[in-house]
Formats: structure tokens, sequence, C-alpha cells
């Protein structure tokens, strides 16, 4: 018997039944549950009430239940509890295909839906690849630390083979959007790996491939680029679909990819690969500008906003600003700092709540919970301990504010894009000299965001407890 049957039990109920279920799968913290109609789910799902007396004692510590989706959030043993509900379930991953079963959409079709469904999409693009620009990044940092500090020769082996696990994350970042845009556009995976892999191929990179049939190629690098292949795949899904509904099924196999490639190629090169560069600078430079030029401002109001965004999935619409300014300037000035802040404010607070509580057993619950956000996790904390107190996310705010202020005022920014910033990704803030300059702004930021949050709820909570 796993850990997390009793739950799993709970939740398929909950959603509906196995019937009910269109899509299973897990992040960093939470189980994800799509299901087909909202109306054959249970209504103490939507009863927060309910779920926040009912659920924690079997190992769950909150529920975000949307439209047509909902999360149930564990924390870091989320694999453990997502492989008893499959097995509970009687659920194969395989069977996921949100594609072939219509979901009833219950819920207005309002800004609030246009994000979720943007981040949804946006999602599963990038959160496959981060943990590639995570380990290319901190390579890259710490072998930019070995040759400041530690004497290494940067024409050594070893200096070589740390830069060549670098240009494996980040050269190749056509081929991995590719791939993963192709699979959110229920296209061949291989096709949009093929057509990130032409752009990026020697032969093209050397300057030999000028013209297509007389119509000029323009000779530019798509190493390290998101935006051209993001558009070359867009245009292949539709010529894709047209081709293979126009080719007898006997020939398919082979005329299909054959004629998709042929078309889309040689576009790409010639329209849409030049077109996404030209904008692929321009969003960086404007986004990094902000950053440099607001930052006091904007930075205290993203940290302090960021925990919200995160629960109500609007974090994944920024991803690709945040995965392009780190490919295209090295550097991320603004989306980076705000999670990074945000989670350890949520750190800082479940602290100051843990030493409130009488029961040993909850507080040593709590107290583990912000440890975890001061480490990047923080919704064991968030609905473990926060939310159910409204009042003490006015000193995370408090916290976040003062923090951001002081990142946005010293321009502190990240080199390394992914993972859940919190104290220990601190060498995300190596730069690529090897400097400690910003790890060092990182970790005053990082001091002021705890003891701001922590002080400050710990106030409002003696006030609160006063009267």
């Amino acid at each position: 018997m796993g850990k997390y049957e009793e739950f799993a039990k709970v939740a398929l109920d909950l959603v509906g039944g196995r019937e009910n279920i269109v899509h299973v799968a897990h992040c960093v913290t939470r189980v994800r549950i799509k299901f087909k109609s909202k109306k054959a789910t249970k209504p103490e799902l939507w009863n927060v009430e309910w779920t926040n007396k009912n659920l924690p004692d079997l190992g769950c510590v909150g529920v975000v239940p949307k439209d047509n989706q909902v999360q149930f959030i564990i924390g870091p043993k989320v694999s453990e509890a997502y492989e008893d509900f499959l097995n509970v379930a009687k659920w194969n991953p395989e069977n996921n295909s949100e594609s072939e079963i219509a979901v009833e959409e219950d819920g207005p079709h309002d800004l609030k839906w246009a994000l979720n469904k943007f981040g949804n999409f946006v999602a599963p693009i990038f959160m496959s690849i981060v943990p590639a620009l995570i380990v290319g990044g901190i390579i890259l940092s710490l072998k930019n630390l070995a040759v400041n500090y530690f004497g290494l020769d940067t024409t050594s082996g070893t200096a070589q083979l740390c830069l060549a696990i670098f240009d494996a994350g980040f050269a190749f970042l056509p081929i991995y959007v590719g791939m993963t845009l192709s699979r959110q556009l229920k296209m061949p995976e291989i096709l949009g790996m093929m057509l990130g892999a032409v752009m990026i191929t020697p032969r093209f990179n050397s300057g030999v491939v000028t013209d297509f049939f007389g119509i000029p190629i323009l000779q530019t690098s798509y190493g390290g680029s998101i935006i051209p292949i993001i558009f070359g795949c867009i245009f292949m899904q539709y010529v894709y679909k047209f081709v293979k509904k126009i080719t007898p099924e006997s020939l398919t196999f082979f005329v299909t990819p054959l004629v998709t490639m042929a078309i889309c190629v040689p576009v790409q090169l010639i329209a849409l690969g030049p077109l996404g560069n030209y904008l692929s600078g321009y969003v960086a430079n404007g986004v990094a500008w902000l950053g440099e030029t607001f930052g006091f401002i904007a930075q205290p109001i993203l940290a302090a906003v960021y925990p919200y965004m995160v629960m109500f999935g609007l974090d994944k619409a920024i991803q690709p600003i945040s995965v392009q300014l780190i490919s295209q300037l090295g550097y991320n000035n603004v989306t980076g700092i705000m999670g990074f802040i945000s989670n350890i404010c949520i750190g800082g607070t479940a602290l100051a709540v843990a030493r409130t509580i009488d029961n040993k057993a909850q507080r040593g619950m709590i107290t583990s919970f912000g440890i975890t956000a001061l480490c990047g996790v923080t919704e064991p904390a968030f609905y473990g301990a926060l939310i159910s107190r409204p009042k003490v996310l006015l000193g995370t705010a408090i916290g976040a504010v003062t923090a951001g202020l002081f990142a946005g005022i010293v321009g502190l920014r990240t080199f390394v894009e992914g993972g859940c910033p919190g104290y220990l990704t601190l060498t995300f803030f190596i730069d690529q000299t090897g400097s400690l300059k910003f790890v060092i702004l990182a970790v005053i930021t990082a001091l002021i965001a705890t003891a701001v949050s922590f002080i400050a709820t710990t106030i409002i909570l003696r006030r609160d407890s006063k009267n």
C-alpha cells in the first residue's frame, strides 16, 4: 500500500471517477488532473473549507480547482502521490489524449480563461527543456568561477568540456523547442526537431547556403533562439495538416513529411526565421531596458504579486520571456528576480507562523514548509500555512516589496533560467566572468526578504492575538 493511496482514492472520487479523466500529470509539487465535465465532479472539490479540513491528513496541503482542471498540491514527494493515483485510478499515462476528447468548458471565455489557456499551452513547451538550461547555465557558472578563483586554464580539456555542456543546453534550443512545440501542436515531434536542426547545422552556419532558386537567404545564427522556431512550427502545423489531408493513406507515411519539409524549410530560412530573430532582439532588449530603467518600481510590485501569479497559473505565461532573455542577452533582470524574492518571503512568513503554533506536530510541519520555501518550493507553505491565514500574506508582501526595491535599485540579475529559485540557487547569480558581485547582492536581497517578511508577519500575528 502506497503512502498516498488514501489520498488517491479521495482525489479520484472528487474528480468524478476514472471515466471523467482526460489527462493526468505532475510538476514539481502538484498532481494535475484534467477532467471532461465540471458537472461530474463532487461539490466538495470546489469547497475550500472542506478540502482544507479533510485533505491535509492525507498528504495534500492544498487544492487549486479550475474550470476543467484540478491541481492537488503535495510538495517534494509529488511523484509518489502521482504514482499512487495512477495505480488507484488504473490510469495509463498513454491514455492522456486531450486532443481527442471533447472537454466541456463551463466557465466564461474571459481574460482569465485566455491567460489560463495560454499558460497551460506554454508550460509543457518550456518546462520540458528547463533542466537542460539549468544544467548548462550552472556548469558555465562553475567553470567561470573555477577560472577566476581557482586557476583553471581556459584552454584545458576540463574548461572545454564545461563549455560543451553549456552549448548542449543553449545552442540546440531550436531543436528542443521544435520537439516540445510540435508535441503541443499534435504533429510528429521529429518534424519540429528537424526544422530546428536545419537552422543550426554547420553547413548553414558556414555561410554557403546563400539562396533558394535565386531567392536570397539571410545569413544569421539561430543557436539559442526560440522565437524563430516557434514561428516555423506554427506555420508547419497548417502545412502538415493540409498535406496530410490531401495525401492518399497509402502514401502519407513518406509523402506528408517530405512535402511538409520541402515547403517549410525554405519559408523558414527566407522569411520566418529572420523575422523571428529580428523580433527576438527587440523583445529581449526591450524587457531588459524596462528592468534596468524602472526596476526599482517594477521589482517590488512583481515580487509582491508573484505568489498569486503562481496560484492562478499565470507564471507559466512569462516563461518564454525568461528563456528569451537568458538565451539572447545572457542574463535576466526582470522575471528571474521576482520568483527568487517571492519564494524566500513565503518561507520567512511560514517560519513566523510556525513560532505562534502550540501544537508541536503542526509547528514542526509548518517549519518544514518554511524551510522548503526558502529553498524554492513554496506550494506546501503557501497552501498549507498561509492561505488559510490571509492576514499573514501582508507580511509576505511587505518583505517582497522591501527586497524588490533593493534588488531593483542595485540592478540584480540572474544568469541561469529555470528551477525553483531560493537559497539553494545562488549559483544562478554567478555572471559570465565568474564574478561573485551579483551573488553577494542576491544574498543581501535574500536576507532582507527573509528578515522583513519574518518580522512583519510576527508583528501582524502579535497584534491579531492581542485583538
